[in-house]
């Protein structure tokens, strides 16, 4: 499988984001660029150019749009994908997140633990619909699906 080496996140027209939101976005980002493995599938006898792949996610016209370029500039892959399968995972994502983020400022570490256990199921759910949502267009392992989710969810609730 070949892998990302760039990813950009076009959020011109979103509001600036809170300062947790950039902090999952920033881990997310340097997570998915330590290690990934995104491929693309041949399709129609088009011949696919190899990776490593640039990235850069946007939303337009309601669609979370994957464009990929090779390391070289050529384009590889453009991908709209609906945003309606992600509507409810992603504002679950964003409450349970808010609900850990107010709770590790006053909770014991035992409720902490709980709602993080929740937390990541539901981010392991979004990763499961990207994944599913992925199929026939790119290839991806678990880890790169939920980071990606995590940077579906900074441009879906920006800010």
């Amino acid at each position: 499988m070949s892998h990302i080496s760039h990813i950009e996140i076009d959020d011109r027209n979103l509001p600036p984001p809170t300062p947790e939101i950039e902090q999952e976005r920033k881990v997310a980002m340097f997570d998915l660029l330590e290690e990934n493995s995104f491929s693309l599938p041949k399709r129609d006898d088009r011949i696919v150019p190899p990776g490593p792949y640039r990235l850069a996610l946007s939303i337009r016209d309601k669609r979370l749009v994957f464009d990929v370029t090779t390391d070289a500039a050529e384009k590889a892959a453009e991908f709209h994908l609906s945003l309606s399968p992600f509507k409810q995972v992603v504002k679950d994502y964003w409450q349970i997140c808010e609900s850990y983020y107010d709770a590790v400022k006053t909770m014991p570490p035992s409720q902490i633990e709980t709602i993080d256990m929740a937390r990541r199921g539901i981010h392991n759910e979004g990763a499961r619909v990207l994944a599913e949502r992925l199929d026939g267009k790119a290839e991806v392992d678990n880890d790169t699906a939920r980071r990606l989710f995590t940077l579906i969810c900074v441009l879906h609730f920006g800010g």
